[in-house]
């Protein structure tokens, strides 16, 4: 039987010019190198110009992932940002970014999953492209996360970057089976009841303000490797493979002690597992698909693997998802 997929056929990211070492950190908060590396993993991150808006860096990612896709700007009909960090309170970052690029009229909205976000936009626009209402998707994490942050604060300062990462989506016919090229499963969770581990303490009907990250580490620590390995193996359920099956790992990249502990509790081979956090540090939303195209670009992950993928974020939310390239 001939089934529709949502397939990724472009992938692209883009960093700021700007890094920042934990040796830089250490001049003006009370932190380490060692101190970071030891509790993170993160060596450095990137930082957005302070006239660098989200948009421009979704745009960049949007332009390197349709030049890898073969496509171009006027195919582009419909556009899902993934974003914590948005230009403004509205129009939403996607409706900017589509006027950046030059895309016609078509949908053009924004997800807020805070680090789930991505995954949570690619089921959304699954609901576009294999319904046959798109042909042609842009779905863009980015986010800057660095201007959430509190300098004062040495437990959440040190863990976050900018960056952004998209990918094109276009239709597949598959045969149903999990050989089929696309998106072949999900597993979608949030839990507001522990929203007040993970927040920004402001907003437009609350403070009137921005607001700053706000975290409490070890609990979300401890509920992230419990409730990622659970939607992991939902996600492998319903796209009927098995944890073995998969070829590559692709995790939101918050700490690596939470991406060692989810690869230990399902059993992963951690040469399957492909980790950036060192170098990109938790870039919410955009780490995921920041990852993806390191791993493509630098030939660890090719065409025909299959590829799962995680996060969680602020909400609580959390899910998966398997995606055969």
């Amino acid at each position: 039987m001939s089934v529709t997929r949502s397939a990724v056929t472009g992938v692209g990211s883009y960093l700021p010019e700007t890094i920042v070492t934990n040796a830089d950190l250490s001049k003006f908060v009370d932190t380490s190198d060692e101190w970071i590396v030891e509790r993170t993993g993160i060596r450095q991150r990137h930082k957005a110009r302070e006239d660098q808006p989200t948009s421009d860096l979704a745009v960049e990612a949007a332009r390197k992932a349709l030049a890898d896709a073969g496509r171009t700007p006027a195919d582009v009909d419909l556009i899902i940002v993934a974003t914590t960090t948005p230009d403004m309170t509205f129009p939403a970052t996607a409706a900017i970014v589509q006027r950046k690029l030059g895309v016609g009229v078509c949908p053009a909205f924004d997800v807020q999953a805070v680090c789930s976000g991505f995954v949570y936009a690619l089921s959304v626009a699954d609901g576009f492209v294999a319904r046959g209402l798109s042909r042609c998707a842009l779905v863009i994490g980015a986010e800057e996360m660095t201007r959430l942050m509190d300098w004062d604060d040495r437990t959440t300062c040190v863990l976050f970057g900018d960056g952004a990462g998209a990918v094109v989506m276009e239709p597949r016919e598959g045969q149903g089976t999990k050989a089929d090229q696309g998106l072949l499963g999900f597993a979608l969770r949030c839990d507001g009841n522990k929203a007040d581990l993970l927040y920004v303490d402001g907003g437009p009907s609350t403070t009137g303000t921005v607001g700053h990250l706000r975290m409490s580490g070890n609990q979300v620590f401890r509920h992230a490797v419990i409730n990622i390995a659970e939607a992991i193996t939902a996600a492998a359920r319903a796209a009927n493979i098995e944890i073995a099956d998969v070829d590559w790992f692709v995790p939101h990249q918050a700490n690596q002690r939470i991406i060692k502990g989810v690869g230990d509790r399902l059993g992963l081979d951690e040469t399957k597992v492909i980790s950036t956090v060192a170098t990109h540090a938790n870039t919410s939303a955009a780490s995921i698909p920041l990852a993806l195209d390191a791993a493509i670009r630098d030939g660890r992950i090719k065409r025909g693997d299959l590829v799962l993928m995680e996060a969680m974020g602020g909400g609580l939310t959390w899910g998966a998802c398997a995606l055969r390239l």
